[in-house]
């Protein structure tokens, strides 16, 4: 029977995708320390990514928090790839959401919920992190969000 994290997943009925595979010279997860640190999530499906463009103006603001909450599933799934379990994750320590929109557009901290509200679900107050919600004017292969983290582990 599933513990801790694993359980709380199955309970909320979420199935995380398939761990990422780097499109470049670099680890989905480098652990030092006693922390691992999860390289930049963005969501691809079929090869292509979800809702390409800028979120204010070719995205809607729902569908980026659904797409900041898919890429944070695709970060758990690379942690729990690299530590063998969600059950080593002690807390949440950071998490960045870099969201591509237009000058002016001031409302990235609403998609960046869609990152913070399932860490929150899963993992409860440790799962609560310090955040940056970032607007950039692009972001690689022209993704909408983009989601890294920082976790503690035991």
């Amino acid at each position: 029977m599933p513990s801790g994290t694993t359980a709380r997943l199955a309970g909320l009925g979420v199935r995380l995708p398939p761990p990422p595979t780097p499109k470049g010279t670099y680890a989905p997860v480098s652990v030092a320390g006693g922390f691992a640190y999860v390289s930049g999530q963005i969501v691809t499906q079929e090869g292509r990514i979800v809702a390409p463009g800028l979120v204010d103006q070719d995205v809607r603001i729902e569908t980026a928090k659904e797409i900041a909450q898919q890429a944070t599933l695709q970060a758990l799934s690379a942690l729990a790839h690299a530590l063998g379990s969600l059950d080593r994750v002690a807390r949440v320590v950071r998490v960045t959401v870099y969201v591509a929109s237009s000058p002016g557009f001031v409302k990235q901290h609403e998609v960046a919920n869609g990152a913070t509200d399932i860490l929150v679900d899963l993992f409860g107050e440790v799962g609560r992190p310090a955040r940056a919600a970032v607007g950039v004017t692009s972001l690689p292969l022209g993704a909408p969000v983009e989601v890294e983290m920082v976790v503690a582990v035991e």
